[in-house]
């Protein structure tokens, strides 16, 4: 595998996709500063790294001296002046236009010039993200999957003005850490995949609702009739119905195309608090 040696990431949000790349990052040899606004945030970051590598050496895909390695290049920090002698800053904040661009903006008055900003966003056009900087050709999207030690695509999004030498920084970037990358290469929201299960999502959603089949049955019919590996609802509750809505409400804002909508059951779940396994109870309860 390849190794990234004296190679320097800035991953700037602690949550899951955030301390997953981080983790994938350290594996392959990178020296990660992780960065969050909280203490609390980043310990609860570490810890799931910490957790994740246990279950690899406990399966036997990792030695322990190379997992204690990978945590020994983590570094954690709530300034986001950490991240000025990146080669690379990958953002994984909250996918909201207004924070991403907020932290952009912070971020071109930091890094050095040659750095390259990358964005983890599932949605968001990235050409508005870069308009925060005045680097946009230099600004790139690298959506990893989650959990990020275990799915192994990720997508790389040209913004309008994104330049080759970025994109294929971020190639070489992702694919040390052991993805195989696709490039969308014009950054309509939800680009590829996000677009593609949101639609799915959406319109199963709305026959769950409207009492066409259960939850199960819709499930079963894409596992069994398309070959996918998990259902519709399932993948709602994994990545979580929020996530979800907030997506599709992005890509809809967007295009103003109606199968994107978000129905109302999804909206009421969200209200409700039910948002897939990280709160016990989406569309199927969990313990």
């Amino acid at each position: 595998m390849y190794v990234a040696r004296g190679r320097k990431l800035a991953v700037i949000g602690a949550g899951l996709m955030g301390s997953g790349i981080a983790q994938v990052a350290a594996q392959a040899g990178w020296d990660v500063v992780l960065r969050d606004v909280t203490g609390d945030a980043l310990a609860r970051g570490r810890a799931g790294i910490e957790r994740s590598l246990e279950r690899f050496t406990a399966k036997g895909t990792l030695g322990t001296a190379d997992a204690e390695a990978a945590v020994g290049r983590i570094t954690t920090t709530t300034e986001l002046e950490a991240a000025a002698d990146a080669d690379i800053v990958v953002e994984a904040v909250f996918e909201r236009l207004d924070i991403k661009q907020e932290v952009f903006r912070a971020l071109d008055r930091l890094v050095k010039d040659e750095a390259v900003l990358a964005t983890n966003t599932s949605a968001i056009p990235i050409t508005k993200i870069a308009a925060a900087t005045s680097r946009p050709e230099r600004v790139v999207g690298t959506h990893f999957f989650s959990p990020v030690p275990m799915m192994t695509l990720c997508e790389l999004v040209r913004g309008l003005r994104t330049g080759d030498e970025a994109l294929a920084a971020a190639r070489e970037f992702a694919e040390s850490t052991g993805k195989t990358c696709i490039v969308v290469n014009r950054d309509v929201a939800g680009f590829v995949t996000t677009r593609l299960i949101s639609a799915l999502v959406v319109e199963a959603t709305r026959l769950y609702e409207s009492g066409v089949a259960t939850a199960e049955d819709i499930d079963l019919a894409c596992k069994l009739g398309f070959g996918h590996a998990m259902g519709p609802l399932a993948t709602a509750d994994l990545t979580g119905v929020d996530i979800l809505l907030h997506a599709a409400e992005n890509i809809y804002t967007e295009s103003q195309d109606e199968k994107f909508a978000p129905p109302e059951l999804m909206r009421r779940m969200v209200d409700a608090g039910d948002i897939g396994r990280k709160s016990g109870r989406g569309f199927y309860p969990y313990d």
